[in-house]
């Protein structure tokens, strides 16, 4: 299934299709079908797919839009349309409903509706979802995908459940009612039937990890480029070679390990690595490890801190962390200072699109809003405000370089050109092996995958050298994932491509 009905999204899918011979489903909302948005597949284009026998249509329902909205430091906004919470959705917290799930309700979670009125308006979308698909397609499609119920019933109120499903079964033929899994057993109803949302950072095996305990059967792991295989032996999860990037994907709620095979133990190196994991999860790298890790030096980035840890005797102790965004020099904002940017942004959210406003009068009145709110005082943590700490999703991107340098009983980190941990003292002095690991971790959140609990380690050029003390460029290289030569320079033409390539995808 492909959701939203973007024409990027059938232009990309559709000569894969052919080439697999797969068909697909098509799920688009019955509200874009009647006004021009470049984004969006029209009428004719969908019959048209239709004839290529490899699609078929969905509906993800008349319309996208939330209600019951507030934002993480207790402002209530309402209801918003996609363009608005794509600009706020930074300063959201799990408060907010699909328009279909719930009453429309005041900032004390009071309803603004009655349920007359909640059902006039709950049934007014699938009437409308209904005339437009049969004027635009002559049929209303069969499959539908409720946004976001994630319930056993057909809606997160009592009230708007059967109002819900009443129209959901006079009117198509199944519905995936909830996100998270990918398997329905036999005895599943065809209106309660569950489905799971890859998101596009996903590495090939996330999917087939997910897949192969939702269905409990056994599934083989996309080793990738044979190029590096036989330097690695992965001992837990599961580990892909891509390009110059070595990606270890956990177990469900747990960890994946691997270890580099090498002719010797390392001890006085560099190792340097881009790490692309999520920022909540842990990716670690361990040195001077024994080979059942009882004894090791381990640095890793766990939810947006970097940590050194040392295990010797059996025990392991912290020996530092910090923030990274600390280590980075980046503003720490205080609890006071969020909350007016939320502010600031939330108005300029209604300020900004003036047909989105009810007239250029009130978006002029958000704008005004805006700027006096911007112009409050807000206490810094300088100040002694208490910072702002609030979990983010787990679908929060970080990439940041790391250089680790151990010389003697020392340790030098080094985060995006920033020195973090300068000179530390090791117990650990000992020749020893290096393994990468990834661990998921249960702090983070995410309003629309439920159930995602697999984590992706991704270490891109991972590099071993020599740390003799000469200059950098005069180490020697004992490994490293990274291209040389010709095949360096046509994998940089190919990240160049596929930047330009996104940047269309984003922008266009």
């Amino acid at each position: 299934m492909f959701e939203d009905g973007r024409r990027d999204t059938a232009i990309f899918a559709d000569n894969l299709l052919e080439r697999f011979n797969y068909k697909a489903t098509m799920m688009t909302y019955a509200g874009v079908l009647d006004y021009e948005d470049p984004k969006f597949l029209k009428p004719k284009e969908l019959r048209d797919m239709e004839e290529s026998s490899f699609w078929e249509m969905g509906t993800n329902g008349y319309r996208l839009e939330y209600i019951n909205v507030m934002d993480r430091y207790g402002n209530y906004i309402g209801e918003i349309n996609p363009l608005r919470y794509a600009m706020i959705h930074p300063y959201l917290g799990r408060h907010y409903n699909h328009y279909l799930m719930d009453y429309i309700r005041d900032k004390d979670g009071v309803p603004k509706e009655s349920y007359n009125h909640m059902k006039r308006r709950v049934d007014y979308d699938y009437e409308h979802l209904r005339d437009v698909y049969e004027a635009q397609l002559g049929y209303v499609p069969h499959t539908y995908v409720l946004m976001h119920s994630n319930t056993g019933r057909f809606g997160n109120n009592r009230d708007i459940s059967p109002v819900n499903e009443k129209w959901i079964r006079d009117l198509f033929v199944m519905n995936f009612n909830r996100e998270g899994y990918c398997f329905n057993q036999r005895g599943s109803s065809i209106y309660d039937l569950t489905r799971m949302q890859p998101q596009p950072y996903w590495p090939v095996n996330h999917l087939l990890m997910r897949i192969k305990y939702d269905i409990n059967q056994p599934i083989s792991f996309k080793q990738g480029d044979e190029r590096h295989q036989q330097d690695w032996v992965n001992l837990k999860g599961a580990a892909q070679i891509k390009a110059e990037k070595y990606i270890l994907t956990t177990l469900p709620e747990g960890e994946a390990l691997s270890r580099l095979q090498s002719g010797e133990d390392f001890r006085d190196v560099r190792i340097r690595t881009h790490l692309e994991g999520n920022a909540f999860g842990a990716q670690k790298i361990y040195f001077r490890a024994a080979d059942d890790l009882s004894r090791y030096d381990e640095v890793s980035l766990r939810n947006g801190d970097l940590v050194v840890t040392e295990k010797t005797g059996g025990a392991e102790r912290e020996l530092y962390r910090e923030k990274l965004a600390v280590i980075l020099g980046e503003k720490i904002l205080s609890k006071e200072e969020a909350k007016r940017e939320a502010e600031v942004k939330e108005n300029e959210a209604f300020a900004r699109y003036a047909r989105y406003a009810d007239s250029p009068a009130e978006a002029k009145e958000y704008l005004s809003r805006a700027q006096t709110r911007q112009a409050q005082p807000a206490a810094s943590v300088q100040d002694g405000a208490e910072p702002d700490e609030a979990v983010t999703s787990f679908h929060a991107r970080s990439f940041h370089d790391i250089d680790i340098a151990f010389k003697d009983d020392y340790l030098t980190v080094t985060v995006d050109g920033k020195t973090a941990v300068d000179n530390i003292q090791l117990s650990n002095t000992q020749k020893g092996a290096v393994f990468l690991g990834a661990a998921w971790k249960a702090d983070a959140w995410s309003q629309r995958n439920l159930a995602d609990d697999v984590y992706d380690g991704v270490f891109n050029k991972f590099t071993v050298l020599s740390n003799t003390g000469k200059a950098e460029k005069d180490e020697k290289v004992l490994f490293t994932m990274q291209y040389t030569g010709l095949e360096y320079y046509e994998q940089r033409a190919k990240e160049l491509w596929e930047t330009i390539l996104k940047w269309f995808l984003t922008y266009l």
